[in-house]
């Protein structure tokens, strides 16, 4: 029986996620942004919660676990390498582990770049993968604690995920990541169009997340340091092979845009 996603809003740009394995009742909130927003949400589905999945130890992360924790008596899951900054943490994981998940599996890729200790989940069965501040819909997380090498790496571990994988990141950044965007690929048909879908949908509230694979790999330049058009706007066409330089002055560009 396929796993339910139910999203909603948190904080002022923030979504929450709840996943809900019917087979077992088991119910997981991906991060902690908000207590009451998620509480609404459990209410509003019947669920009760039974884990936290927390991507990384930032508090629009990971700020409601304690208080989630002690009302539901949920078990928190984290990264192994960054467990002292994830609150209530009880089960630690890593690279490649397969977490159980009521009656399915969630495959755990560390992706270091925002912070250290990041980490995404993907339930390969279903063909989703909670990425987190890493990947968002035409953009990447900021380099806090990461370099450069950090953040492609763990983006290409995110893009060797299938095509048609369902990608859902935890902020509504996409508008202004898609100005961005088309600022260092101007020439980018699939992006353009994209774009004014993306204007479409915010004119009207619909949110832009979840993406895919595929539609972030066609569009979103922080995954294109090989695209010609993108390489000739940063000044870079003689790069040569050198996709984390043309990674990293597309992120310094976006920083100060």
């Amino acid at each position: 029986m396929a796993l339910e996603v139910h999203m909603f809003p948190c904080l002022s740009d923030n979504y929450g996620f709840l996943v809900h394995d019917p087979a077992s009742g088991a119910t997981a909130v991906i991060d902690t942004p908000e207590v009451a927003p998620i509480n609404s949400a459990l209410a509003e589905k019947g669920w009760t919660l039974t884990h936290i999945l927390n991507t990384h130890h930032h508090f629009d992360h990971a700020g409601g676990n304690e208080a989630l924790k002690a009302q539901w008596g949920c078990t928190v899951v984290g990264a192994a390498n960054d467990a002292a900054r994830i609150p209530g943490i009880d089960v630690q994981v890593s690279d490649g582990e397969l977490f159980s998940f009521g009656s399915t599996q969630a495959q755990v890729i560390e992706t270091p770049g925002h912070t250290t200790g990041h980490i995404a989940y993907y339930f390969a069965d279903d063909g989703i993968a909670f990425v987190g501040d890493t990947l968002f819909a035409l953009g990447c997380g900021r380099l806090f604690e990461g370099s450069p090498a950090d953040m492609w790496s763990s983006l290409r571990k995110l893009m060797a995920l299938p095509d048609e994988t369902t990608v859902y990141c935890a902020h509504e950044y996409t508008q202004a990541n898609a100005a961005f965007a088309l600022s260092v690929e101007p020439g980018n048909a699939d992006l353009v169009a994209r774009s004014e879908e993306i204007d479409r949908l915010r004119a009207a509230g619909i949110p832009t997340v979840p993406t895919t694979i595929g539609l972030e790999k066609a569009t979103n330049p922080f995954l294109r340091p090989d695209s010609g058009n993108l390489r000739e706007t940063l000044g870079m066409a003689d790069a040569g092979q050198d996709d984390v330089a043309v990674f990293a002055e597309t992120r310094r560009r976006k920083d100060s845009f």
